[in-house]
């Protein structure tokens, strides 16, 4: 069960980096590193390139961690669609994804255990995406409660608690 998920996770991941940067304009073009610049296994040529992306893309976040240590992002940190999602779920709404407001089921066990129907997820849109995308709010508690959010950028394969 555990092969299979990881599986789904490498293959998903797979899919989603072939179809990066093909909407981009081919000007913009990275030059071609040098047999003496690439790293002598592919995996870590594909772990250089997505750790590139991520300091590229990603806001700077504060790498606090709680003592049950998750990491801490502060709202100020985040990027404004994770901002204006986090808006909307304090309004009640309206959402512009038919599951926003699902029961999150904490399956992966990353958040603090809670009985079922605890935590909701929300959708954070993401630039250019054709379909959700990987970024989502998790938020426990009662609805329009955002005191105990979670940000995952990764489609839950890790989190970060939310810090006004």
């Amino acid at each position: 069960m555990i092969r299979v998920r990881l599986l789904c996770c490498i293959l998903g991941a797979s899919i989603v980096l072939g179809a990066c940067g093909k909407d981009e304009p081919r000007g913009n073009q990275e030059p071609v590193a040098s047999a003496s610049q690439m790293p002598d296994q592919p995996a870590q040529a594909v772990e250089q390139k997505q750790a590139q992306q991520t300091r590229q893309q990603a806001p700077v976040e504060i790498d606090a961690r709680q003592p049950d240590g998750m990491v801490v992002v502060r709202v100020a940190d985040m990027p404004r669609q994770a901002v204006a999602t986090l808006r909307l779920i304090e309004a009640g709404g309206p959402f512009p994804y038919e599951k926003d407001g699902v029961v999150f089921g904490n399956r992966e066990r990353l958040l603090p255990r809670h009985p079922r129907g605890y935590y909701h997820e929300y959708t954070v849109p993401t630039p250019r995406s054709r379909d959700r995308g990987a970024r989502r709010i998790v938020c426990g508690g009662p609805r329009q409660q955002i005191g105990d959010c979670y940000y995952s950028d990764d489609h839950y394969a890790s989190f970060k608690r939310i810090a006004g």
